[in-house]
């Protein structure tokens, strides 16, 4: 189950998750902005900053997320897999193509399986999908 929350500004009411690795505390909104249904695909990268999850959007959740951006810049998105925190991506520009990197507080030799995991879980709501 991935979901995306967005940090909340200074003052909003909010919760706080605790990424595991660096014990980095980030105040989020209690809602989800993004859920399991709006992934589309994902991938491991490697970034000059390292390795890292690339996932993939719907059309309609690159929407949102566009205008989700453009407001939020210098916040982060903290992804979370199955009700743990795991890693942010930090917006630093309106994001347009539906495609984020996010920074994962896991060993490196852990991607793939959670790159395989995500591919199944989103192959799995597309055939859902489908036969409804």
């Amino acid at each position: 189950m991935a979901r995306l929350f967005l940090e909340t500004r200074p003052g909003e009411a909010g919760i706080t998750v605790r990424l595991p690795v660096s014990g980095v505390g980030i105040t989020v909104a209690a809602k989800p902005v993004f859920v399991e249904y709006d992934v589309r695909d994902a991938e491991a990268a490697r970034v000059d900053l390292g390795p890292c999850l690339w996932l993939q959007v719907t059309p309609a959740a690159a929407r949102d997320l566009y205008r989700l951006s453009v407001s939020a810049v210098g916040r982060r998105l903290v992804l979370l897999l199955n009700d743990e925190p795991v890693g942010v991506h930090r917006i630093e520009q309106a994001l347009a193509d539906g495609r984020l990197l996010v920074f994962v507080e896991r060993p490196d030799a852990e991607l793939p399986a959670l790159v395989e995991r995500l591919k199944r879980t989103t192959a799995d709501i597309a055939v859902a999908a489908a036969n409804k």
